[in-house]
């Protein structure tokens, strides 16, 4: 991949380059500079990220133009006002997992509700920025009113293992949904938007295996993300399966109208969000949102959803189905769904 053949032609180059014994002492210093910047900028990709400032969270999304419940101001027709009525509640729903999964396609789909509001950016409260206290974190959500769902999605959630117990304290009766994928294209997903952002990385075999095609590594990221058997174990500690509600990513993109019903279902929501909502954008991969009347063109997610992935040698690919297998296996037995990843 691209952070090997750099260091081949790096280290090439430089050695090759200017003439007498100095310059050849000099030389190696160039390679082994840029493979350390290129392992220090990998780290900082898969280190747990810091706590952004106060200032640096956007603000709440905005109400929908035409909320279920807006006042009318006398003398204007009729005509729907802004009231500034509601107030900031906890979320009763939070979407906690998984990165690359579908979340984030799940969350803009759900705000076509009119009685979810949900905070567009993620706050991870409960993994980085717990010590700010609930009172902070309340701050962050959009005004509801009675009868409305608050709800914000933190995909590193799942994987954070004082989470369940930090949301757990804020309220028990947390209903939590989970989009999961096959683990094996996940983890390729995962590290096409690593590469996106560093490309100078290893590549995908360097970091999924161990000495070649050794043990597969779960201490990257990547890999670990896809044990879900074991990091819902850590939930079950704390919630019932009863809260959960388990999401395939793989038909969120084939049937995301059948995917939303279930998840209007769990909320107690009205099925609103319908297949008249959605069409397959072919060149994506991905079904996106059909205008809305009286607006410019369809709404896709943004440039980042449905990015190319890699080419990962089928060996490969096979070693991770195998390694991923009785986990998979544990975690249909745990949910009582079986995803057809094997």
């Amino acid at each position: 991949m691209a952070g090997s053949g750099g260091l081949g032609g790096g280290a090439g180059g430089s050695q090759g380059a200017g003439g007498g014994p100095g310059a050849a002492l000099r030389a190696p210093r160039a390679p082994l500079l840029f493979a350390a910047l290129v392992l220090g900028a990998y780290c900082l990709c898969a280190l747990p990220g810091r706590c952004p400032p106060a200032g640096r969270i956007p603000a709440p999304a905005p109400a929908p133009a035409e909320p279920p419940r807006a006042v009318r101001s006398p003398g204007t027709s009729g005509l729907p006002v802004a009231s500034g009525s509601g107030r900031r509640r906890f979320p009763q729903a939070l979407i906690v997992g998984v990165k690359k999964g579908g979340t984030r396609a799940l969350l803009e789909f759900l705000r076509l509700h009119p009685d979810v509001r949900a905070l567009g950016s993620e706050p991870h409260f409960f993994d980085r920025c717990y010590e700010r206290g609930l009172a902070w974190y309340r701050s962050l959500m959009p005004r509801t009113l009675d009868g409305q769902i608050t709800m914000e999605k933190t995909p590193s959630y799942f994987v954070t293992r004082e989470a369940p117990r930090r949301i757990h304290g804020m309220s028990p009766a947390t209903k939590l949904i989970v989009v999961v994928r096959n683990p094996v294209t996940r983890a390729i997903s995962d590290y096409a938007q690593m590469l996106s952002k560093t490309p100078g990385l290893p590549s995908f075999g360097t970091l999924a295996f161990r000495r070649g095609l050794g043990p597969v590594d779960t201490a990257w990221s990547a890999v670990r993300i896809g044990l879900y058997a074991q990091h819902l174990d850590n939930w079950l500690r704390y919630f019932p399966l009863s809260r959960f509600l388990f999401v395939s990513g793989e038909r969120l993109v084939s049937d995301p109208a059948g995917e939303l019903g279930h998840v209007q279902d769990f909320l107690g929501l009205k099925r609103v969000v319908t297949d008249k909502h959605f069409y397959f954008n072919a060149t994506k991969g991905f079904p996106c949102l059909k205008k809305a009347q009286g607006s410019g063109r369809p709404r896709c997610l943004g440039k980042s959803k449905g990015r190319p992935h890699p080419h990962v040698p089928e060996a490969m690919v096979q070693r991770l189905r195998a390694f991923y297998r009785p986990f998979n296996r544990k975690f249909y037995q745990m949910t009582g769904q079986d995803f057809g990843w094997d």
